[in-house]
């Protein structure tokens, strides 16, 4: 009988020394599904996998949602909205008052005064995106959806016109440093999120039937030299290029001393229309696509 017991607790032992093995090699980060496990994926000899799938997971959505066509806005982060604006010159105003001698007090209101002078740019990117998206609503057969970079300032304004006027639109969202939120007017099955500056231009652009872009910074100059670069070279099928407040733009990039210095063709010019207002823009490409004639 002792033998017997003996034998029982051997086995007892032995089959909870194999469960916790089990166990264990479970819990190894070797048995995880390759797909689960991020310390595989983030590998540098997996960063074409993650080029991959981070093309494929907004381009197999957007194929299913069937969304063919797209105008692309871009702009500053900064600006901010009328509204907002008007409260940040009443708070400056208020604090400068209480003590007009500080320092701080007084760059807080020329910030203030410069951001109700931009707020326009926030207002402009909102009204267009409305007209876009109720021309589309009204026309399903020449609909294009907004797409934005997902953030505040002129991105925020966009995607704001688009669900203003009851449609749907497009926030492609970055991963950086300082972490981007998404502005809260973007459709929520369209509001991605990338890792690489590349793919997110990739969809920026496939499906672009144009690109508004506002004033902005080192972001926005990007974007718009990358696509008048694609569009110069063929790589990139032709669609409208519009530049909003020439004044701006002219300002900033003198486009006629490239041709004078044979730096461009004269011809790569005609890439380029200004605009002063939304509703000039939304003309634009309706003339470039006769849209207003169906």
């Amino acid at each position: 009988m002792s033998d017997s017991n003996d034998l029982y607790e051997r086995h007892l032992a032995s089959a909870r020394e194999a469960t916790a093995q089990a166990t264990e090699l479970q819990a190894h980060p070797s048995y995880k599904l390759a797909f689960t496990d991020d310390d595989f994926l983030m590998q540098d000899e997996l960063r074409h996998v993650r080029l991959q799938l981070e093309y494929l997971k907004a381009q197999t959505i957007l194929e299913q949602h069937k969304i063919k066509a797209t105008i692309v806005v871009f702009g500053s982060a900064r600006f901010v909205s009328p509204e907002y604006a008007a409260m940040l010159l009443a708070q400056a105003q208020h604090l400068l008052a209480k003590d007009p001698d500080d320092p701080d007090s007084k760059h807080a209101l020329l910030t203030a005064k410069r951001q109700v002078k931009n707020s326009r740019y926030y207002q402009q990117a909102q009204h267009f995106a409305h007209l876009v998206t109720e021309h589309s609503l009204q026309n399903p057969k020449s609909a294009v959806t907004i797409i934005s970079g997902g953030g505040p300032g002129v991105m925020e304004a966009a995607n704001r016109g688009a669900f203003d006027a009851g449609g749907k639109s497009i926030g492609l969202n970055i991963v950086l440093p300082h972490e981007q939120q998404p502005n809260p007017y973007i459709t929520p099955e369209f509001c991605f999120r990338f890792h690489y500056f590349a793919i997110r231009k990739m969809h920026f652009l496939q499906r672009a039937r144009a690109l508004v872009a506002f004033p902005g910074g080192f972001g926005t100059l990007d974007e718009l030299f990358e696509t008048l670069t694609l569009l110069q070279t063929g790589k990139a099928r032709k669609v409208p290029v519009i530049l909003f407040d020439e004044q701006f733009w002219r300002r900033l990039i003198n486009f006629e001393l490239l041709v004078e210095e044979g730096l461009i063709h004269p011809d790569d010019l005609y890439l380029i229309q200004f605009v002063d207002s939304a509703e000039a823009a939304w003309q634009a490409i309706c003339d470039s696509y006769q849209l207003l004639d169906e």
